[in-house]
């Protein structure tokens, strides 16, 4: 795993002008629109079959 995932834009005005924060790991500020910001992992999600698939026999 890597040591850390970057955003590819800013989450608030949408601009790739952004640079890891100060604040420690995860944090991210974005010289467009000023703003800091802090990204978290939170886990896996676990789930059933993905939405929108059929079984054998169902209607579509």
């Amino acid at each position: 795993m890597s040591e850390r995932a970057a955003p590819f834009h800013c989450p608030y005005c949408g601009d790739e002008d952004l640079r890891p924060g100060e604040q420690g790991h995860g944090a991210w500020e974005c010289a467009a629109c000023n703003r800091a910001f802090q990204l978290k992992f939170l886990g896996l999600l676990t789930r059933g079959p993905a939405r929108g698939t059929y079984g054998e026999g169902e209607a579509v």
